[in-house]
């Protein structure tokens, strides 16, 4: 009986997730792979990731959806300009600004 204790333990807990948010942060996850390397072109690592991060809190989550699906293979010019063109909203500006990583022209 007690090596079925942490089953019984971890259902309850299971059953409480969300499984949209789960698939949404899976999605984020994958599109953070995506987005990186392209940040990554201008800036080193650290700041790189802090910068995907600001991007994709800007993200609308069909965008990030969009941009999870290029993944496995070299972002094209279409994925870099939605890059950039989410980076350059108020929202990924201002969250550059707060972390002072440089803005993108």
């Amino acid at each position: 009986m007690l090596r079925f204790l942490p089953v019984l333990l971890a259902v309850p807990v299971l059953a409480a997730c969300d499984p949209q948010a789960l698939a949404d942060k899976t999605t984020r996850n994958i599109a953070f792979g995506v987005v990186r390397p392209v940040v990554a072109r201008d800036l080193p690592e650290g700041p790189a990731q802090q910068a995907t991060n600001c991007i994709l809190d800007a993200a609308r989550i069909e965008e990030i959806r969009a941009l999870a699906r290029d993944t496995g293979v070299e972002a094209g010019s279409l994925t870099r300009e939605n890059v950039r063109n989410i980076a350059l909203r108020p929202a990924a500006q201002a969250c550059f600004q707060a972390h002072n990583l440089p803005p993108v022209r």
